[in-house]
């Protein structure tokens, strides 16, 4: 049976696989050194508790608002350009038609062809739009991106990420809640370093390794840095 492209081909393009990737990544790395940087002032439990939980709110909040604002412009950046394009097309058909058969003959089509795809593209006002949008713009009408949806995907990945090392502060604390944050951290490193590499076609062993060192590199300094802090 012949696969048709919905079928092997994922959308990666509406910004929802990065905020996914980023906010999950964000998520467990931030929150990670955050509780490993309090716990290494030697406070109570109850404090690097609060710290673990204000971390994972008000990252999941910043980082929700910032994918928003920045899909959101980016949106209506795109939106000007096509309705540009737009104009152009009902103001000036004909010259748009002679830019698409320039187009084609540069991309190497005989003159013929290139005017007949020419003329069909223009034939259809919504297909021109598209066809214009892409070759000379470089933007896809139908996957301009939702900024809810980054927002909202970027909003629970971080809260995901995050929860990971807070949750053993969550029923005990000392040095077995440290270790055991420790050890889920980095496991939850290792799994979307594998699952991103997997993804992209890339070497497993390499992503969870990059991703592994990162993460145990940023709660180290925050762990030391606590530790001074906390002996000051």
């Amino acid at each position: 049976m012949t696969k048709t492209d919905g079928d092997h081909h994922r959308n990666v393009s509406s910004g929802g696989a990065r905020a996914a990737v980023f906010g999950m990544s964000d998520g467990l790395l931030s929150n990670l050194s955050l509780i490993l940087g309090f716990a290494g002032a030697h406070p109570s439990g109850s404090v690097v508790r609060l710290a673990g939980l204000a971390g994972l709110i008000a990252g999941a909040c910043s980082m929700a608002s910032g994918e928003w604002v920045s899909v959101k412009s980016q949106t209506e950046l795109l939106e000007r350009e096509l309705e540009v394009e737009r104009q152009a097309i009902a103001a000036n058909p004909d010259e748009e038609r002679r830019e698409l058969q320039e187009l084609y003959v540069s991309k190497g089509l005989s003159e013929e062809l290139a005017a007949q795809m020419a003329r069909e593209v223009m034939a259809n006002p919504k297909l021109a739009l598209e066809v214009h949008a892409r070759e000379e713009l470089g933007i896809d009408p139908n996957a301009l991106g939702s900024p809810w949806l980054v927002a909202g995907t970027s909003f629970l990945l971080f809260a995901v990420g995050a929860l990971l090392p807070l949750l053993p502060w969550l029923i005990s604390g000392g040095t077995a809640a440290v270790w055991w944050s420790i050890g889920l951290g980095l496991a939850g490193a290792a799994a979307l370093g594998g699952t991103v590499s997997r993804m992209s076609g890339k070497s497993i062993g390499l992503g969870v390794t990059r991703q592994v060192l990162i993460t145990a590199a940023a709660a180290l300094v925050t762990t030391a840095i606590g530790s001074l802090v906390g002996a000051g």
